[in-house]
């Protein structure tokens, strides 16, 4: 196409002209590994650090426009989702993803909720089932107990799409931090009576650790 004659492909990640992610950076990635949080909560797996390419790759997704990423996250998730300890598809070989909230404001300037397109992108059935009541800071510089008092009662469930009743489900998310997401979402989708089987995340901005 002229387009790409004009305005080659390039990678996302390390800007090289080619594929949308270029192998070297997609290696970036790998199998799940859980992530040590604090607080109660499912266990947390990560797919990357928020560091180098894992951090570029996320940043050039959510806040650069390059929402055609969601094709290559969701099939990094797609290929995760198995390999989970613990979490199987439901009776009819169904994953159940619910993709952890984004603020109205920041939803609005990408332009919809960029983890809804990654689950979508997955092929796994997908609950968007998780809303921020209004009150919610951004978390960028918060501490851990800071960002669980920013969440304290504000997630909430909507009504509309829920899974069937006591449906295992993931609790998908782009960066973990201090886990303040996970444990609030987990304990508003127990709540209602769904046992999160675990939380995955594309990136975590503290170490991981290999099973074992």
């Amino acid at each position: 196409m002229l387009i790409n004659l004009l305005f080659p492909p390039r990678c996302a990640g390390c800007r090289a002209e080619g594929p949308l992610c270029c192998p070297r950076c997609l290696g970036a990635f790998g199998p799940p590994l859980p992530v040590p949080v604090s607080g109660k909560g499912p266990p947390v797996f990560a797919l990357s650090h928020y560091a180098g390419t894992g951090r570029e790759l996320v940043l050039a997704f959510k806040e650069r426009g390059r929402r055609e990423l969601a094709t290559v996250f969701g099939a990094l998730v797609a290929e995760a989702l198995p390999a989970l300890p613990g979490v199987r598809p439901d009776e009819f070989g169904k994953w159940w993803l619910v993709p952890a909230p984004s603020r109205r404001a920041a939803a609005r300037r990408r332009g919809g909720s960029h983890l809804v397109g990654i689950a979508r992108a997955s092929g796994a059935s997908v609950a968007p089932i998780l809303a921020f009541a209004r009150g919610v800071r951004d978390s960028v510089g918060l501490d851990a107990a800071a960002r669980r008092a920013n969440l304290s009662g504000r997630v909430r469930l909507r009504r509309s799409g829920l899974p069937p009743p006591g449906t295992a489900v993931v609790l998908l998310d782009d960066v973990v931090t201090t886990g303040a997401t996970a444990s609030a979402c987990g304990a508003v989708l127990a709540a209602a009576g769904f046992r999160v089987s675990a939380v995955l995340t594309l990136t975590a901005a503290r170490s991981t650790h290999p099973p074992g």
